[in-house]
């Protein structure tokens, strides 16, 4: 089935969830900064303002060429896919692996009725190519256990990660409901960008993962749109900006609603809108 999701991601460890940034070490935001279609670029620290649940923070801005990429691949290989569809989404694949930068890591997870993390973090995508060639396409199909496991990939790995479910429909054998996927995003760094075609279009529960983590929801009428769309979004990932803070003045748990906005006119800002934080343990 074929709907794509993008998710930038980085994953803690606690309690086998995945858990956002929001310790000491800071809290990590990426946002993209628009004026129409053009990403605007060479913005610094002084130009953004974000407030945590209403109060002012201090911001850093990090060069996200300084910060090497984790692109996981969780592709749905259920009966649907045969055919051209899948010639479309190996295509797409390769697209995306070939823009990797030598410092990129990526990853393969593959599902249908069942989930099958196939190739972890590495740097050779020649591993992951090969995997590619090798699909067999049968079942059903399980959108949300396959994403759920793409973001565990990447659990307690440096860097940024980029992880693209793809579905033409629907959800039909997960375990996992929408809404826990869901809190898991929301504990981790991740992006989600979704690209959905047949049935997934239109589909809330993946508006719903986006809109959570500051991605896009992205329809297609045909999988031959998949490469542009895949090249698209490394384009896109790329062009944001990362923003780091300490909290201040807020407390450490439960959901912080979070606010990014440019100081100047004109501009449009994507980023996620809020985290959910870790109050640390009294010793």
């Amino acid at each position: 089935m074929l709907a794509c999701v993008a998710v930038l991601v980085s994953l803690g460890t606690a309690a086998q969830q995945p858990r956002f940034s929001s310790n000491t070490l800071g809290v990590r935001v990426d946002v993209l900064v628009t004026k129409g279609n053009r990403y605007v670029s060479a913005l610094t620290a002084a130009d953004f303002e974000l407030r945590d649940n209403g109060v002012l923070q201090q911001v850093d801005v990090i060069d996200p060429n300084d910060v090497p990429l984790n692109a996981v691949l969780a592709l749905d290989v259920s009966a649907s896919t045969a055919g051209q569809r899948l010639s479309d989404l190996i295509t797409a694949s390769h697209t995306l692996l070939d823009g990797l930068r030598p410092a990129d890591r990526a990853a393969l997870t593959m599902f249908n009725h069942a989930v099958t993390p196939r190739v972890p973090l590495t740097g050779n995508v020649s591993t992951i190519k090969a995997a590619l060639s090798a699909i067999e396409p049968s079942g059903d199909t399980a959108v949300m256990d396959g994403l759920y496991a793409a973001l565990m990939t990447t659990q307690a790995e440096a860097g940024r990660s980029l992880v693209i479910v793809c579905s033409d429909g629907r959800d039909t054998a997960s375990w996992l409901d929408p809404d826990e996927v869901l809190e898991g995003a929301k504990r981790s760094n991740a992006v989600i960008y979704a690209v959905a075609a047949g049935r997934a279009r239109r589909w809330e529960a993946l508006k719903s993962l986006t809109d959570a983590t500051g991605g896009y929801t992205i329809e297609i009428e045909s999988s031959k749109d998949l490469a542009g769309e895949f090249r698209k979004i490394l384009e896109d990932f790329r062009s944001r900006y990362i923003l780091t803070f300490v909290p201040r003045g807020v407390a450490e748990g439960g959901f912080h609603r979070l606010d990014v906005r440019v100081r100047r006119d004109g501009l449009t800002v994507k980023a996620r809108p809020g985290y959910i934080g870790t109050a640390r343990v009294a010793r």
